[in-house]
């Protein structure tokens, strides 16, 4: 059956970029240690429109607690400042006229706790995505004329491929709680 297979293949589409979505969100909680991803949601002021600083600008990471963000255009320096301020990051952005230099300060025991909670409420959402792919999938196979026993056959396989999905969330979840509560 060809509607099957690619009611399936969707299924499994939509849980993978559930998946990815669980991934960007992981990025952006910092554990602590420097990360230009960190400002990958920054955007700057760049002759009227707004751009990502990625792309006006070098982003480095001279040690584990410091960012260096080295503009291509030095008059873009009070832009980027005020960028990172607005961004709501918690970063204080230093400008030594050459570029902008970014202390990371060491995370509280109480701002790790506050990110794993972040951390479970990305790993729901992603299960909500994954439930949800299911249920339309589900809802798909009931409109095609199959057996009774094809029909429980295909909601096992995607039960099966949910489940999957869900230990892969609960996998990365782990990981990403045990990184942040890594002093």
């Amino acid at each position: 059956m060809e509607e099957l297979n690619l009611i399936m293949e969707m299924a499994e589409e939509a849980m993978n970029k559930a998946l990815e979505h669980l991934d960007k969100s992981f990025i952006n909680i910092r554990a602590g240690k420097a990360n230009p991803v960190m400002l990958s949601t920054v955007k700057v002021d760049y002759y009227g429109s707004q751009t990502p600083l990625s792309q006006v600008a070098n982003i480095n990471t001279p040690d584990g607690q410091t960012l260096s963000v080295q503009p291509w255009e030095k008059t873009l320096i009070p832009e980027i400042e005020k960028a990172i301020m607005v961004a709501n990051l918690g970063f204080n952005p230093m400008n030594n006229g050459e570029s902008i230099i970014i202390s990371i300060p060491p995370l509280t025991e109480e701002r790790r706790r506050e990110l794993v909670k972040l951390a479970k409420a990305e790993a729901e959402h992603a299960k909500v995505g994954v439930r949800n792919a299911r249920k339309d999938s589900n809802a798909e196979l009931k409109k095609l004329e199959l057996s009774e026993d094809e029909l429980k056959n295909a909601e096992v396989d995607v039960q099966e491929a949910t489940d999957k999905f869900i230990a892969l969330i609960d996998d990365k979840y782990q990981i990403k709680e045990k990184e942040i509560m890594t002093v």
